[in-house]
């Protein structure tokens, strides 16, 4: 008669006694550990790109961009492979796991990317409990901590006010303070066609109201061979995007390509069918917040994925959308988060959560 097969194979360990596995916190913070090596590696990466485009070392922001689509699954494999090598994890059950998720949301308070680094918990859980379905108590299908009221140091944008000094010193100030070590070729020419597009824009009499003003985002967003300088105008309740792209000429040295003032301009900027930016940015959800005012058409999960490049193996991370998903039993299934959903209402943090850059782009 033959022997029965093992309920459990060589390769997918019975799970051990809660008793043998260490203690929740301490993987809790291997695995914030590894998220924070991650994006630690991501800010270099942007950092850099100025430097490239001060240099005009067009190959290397070229390699910058081609490493950081990968970081995000290397770093997620590196961590697992932590876990399962210095903690056991490969053998961990799901009581235990749900203890680690509890743990992690404890060291999410104050931290500057809290719903990045429960999409990268998501990831590493998709990985280290190799099932089909998972309980929601073990992901975070819904945000765990908020994002509205997180302080940048320093801050996200700065505020420019042309009621103080004139319009022509407020453009001066928002090039000045980016601090670019190339010089102009003719900035002077540069202002000149800045102020004669806004002014064309905004044709006399113009009325400023009390709360007029510029707010540019504080780092530079780069591209190929361009960095583009993004804020709004804001004038009592209306608020107009804009865009300005600085290039180099053939000589080497920098000019103003353009200002992008029409909305569907900058939504194809956006889009996410184009290539990734390069950003340096201590809090992403202030300027996913900040860029959502400007392309309303353009979806959270759509300016993560230009902005911040969280990315991921879309059969990896689950997650549900609508109040009713996941009754009775409360399990996600890989079939139901593999398929890519426009979000909706309150959903779309979720989906920002379980969509990545390949899923939008199949």
């Amino acid at each position: 008669m033959p022997t029965p097969a093992p309920l459990h194979s060589a390769t997918r360990p019975r799970p051990v006694d809660v008793s043998a596995v260490p203690e929740p916190a301490a993987i809790a913070e291997a695995t914030l550990e590894g998220f924070n090596r991650h994006y630690a590696l991501f800010r270099d990466c942007a950092s850099a790109a100025k430097s490239h485009f001060e240099a005009g070392n067009w190959l290397a922001i070229a390699h910058t961009s081609q490493d950081r689509i990968d970081f995000y699954d290397r770093r997620v494999a590196e961590t697992v492979a932590t876990l399962e090598h210095e903690f056991g994890c490969d053998r961990i059950d799901e009581a235990r796991w749900e203890a680690v998720k509890r743990h992690y949301i404890g060291l999410l308070i104050d931290h500057k990317q809290p719903e990045c680094a429960e999409t990268f918990f998501n990831s590493v859980s998709c990985k280290i409990l190799h099932r089909t379905y998972f309980h929601n108590r073990c992901l975070f299908v819904r945000p765990a901590m908020s994002t509205e009221h997180i302080d940048a140091d320093p801050p996200s944008y700065r505020s420019y006010y042309p009621r103080q000094n004139g319009l022509r010193q407020a453009l001066i100030d928002v090039v000045l303070d980016f601090r670019l070590e190339r010089r102009f070729a003719d900035f002077r020419r540069d202002l000149r066609n800045l102020l004669r597009a806004l002014r064309s824009r905004f044709p006399r009499p113009f009325v400023l109201e009390a709360n007029h003003q510029l707010q540019v985002l504080s780092s530079l967003f780069f591209r190929n061979r361009t960095a583009y300088i993004v804020g709004r105008v804001i004038n009592g309740f209306n608020v107009h995007p804009f865009v300005v792209p600085i290039k180099h000429d053939a000589s080497g040295r920098l000019y103003v390509d353009a200002l992008l003032m029409d909305a569907e301009q900058i939504a194809l900027l956006f889009s996410a069918n184009r290539a990734y930016f390069l950003v340096d940015m201590e809090v992403p959800s202030a300027y996913v917040t900040f860029l959502r005012s400007m392309v309303p058409v353009r979806t959270e999960a759509e300016l993560y994925i230009v902005s911040v490049c969280v990315q991921g193996d879309p059969r990896q991370d689950r997650a549900v959308e609508g109040d009713d998903a996941g009754q009775g039993q409360g399990e996600v299934s890989a079939g139901e988060a593999s398929r890519p959903r426009r979000p909706h209402g309150g959903h779309a943090r979720v989906f920002r959560r379980c969509v990545s850059a390949r899923t939008l782009h199949a």
